[in-house]
């Protein structure tokens, strides 16, 4: 009788479409985020590890295949750290974080995130390097590190992004000398200095 019972759950399982495997575990990744995040104003109580998927959650778009492609979490108050976690969110487009109190080092495996179009950290307490593997985001056009406490050179990988239209790291601690290549000729200096 317990083997009949096993293969009912098998089948039962291999019925269930793969996107709600992968909407569970882009879910699991945005509850490690919450879990790492204070929330004084309660902008992430919706966001319940109980429920199917997180589609349903406030500041969370999904596409029609329920995967996660926006977080809107933007001048929400929220303090803490980011982790490896949303490495987990490979069709993640749009990582709306800015006007927050988060801080720490930003994750060399947010680099992971390849559809990503768009990355808005400033107005954080973000301190450490810019990682040099964000040169792999072919996909982003938007990326504003500014008003955080980054340390080091702005790096060189970064200006093999054809498709970046705009990256603001002023007022942070950079050193070094800032790259002229690719399109980076086109930023205003304004966007890489103290202002």
């Amino acid at each position: 009788m317990s083997s009949l019972v096993l293969l009912s759950v098998l089948f039962l399982l291999l019925q269930r479409p793969l996107s709600s495997f992968s909407a569970n575990s882009e879910g699991n990744a945005l509850h490690a985020l919450r879990s790492r995040l204070s929330d004084p104003s309660n902008v992430l109580q919706s966001w319940d590890p109980n429920l199917v998927n997180a589609c349903t959650w406030f500041h969370v778009t999904c596409d029609s295949n329920n995967h996660v492609i926006r977080l809107d979490l933007g001048n929400s108050k929220l303090s803490g750290t980011l982790g490896p976690e949303l490495a987990q969110l490979p069709h993640l487009q749009y990582l709306e974080l800015y006007r927050n109190n988060i801080s720490g080092n930003i994750p060399r495996e947010l680099s992971k995130l390849k559809n990503l179009i768009s990355m808005d950290l400033y107005d954080n307490q973000f301190h450490g390097k810019i990682p040099k593997s964000f040169g792999n985001l072919n996909s982003l056009k938007f990326l504003r590190l500014n008003n955080n406490k980054l340390t080091g050179a702005i790096p060189r990988e970064l200006t093999h992004l054809k498709n970046l239209k705009i990256l603001d790291v002023s007022n942070n601690d950079l050193c070094g000398t800032i790259p002229v290549d690719g399109n980076f000729e086109s930023f205003p200096m304004e966007r890489f200095l103290a202002i």
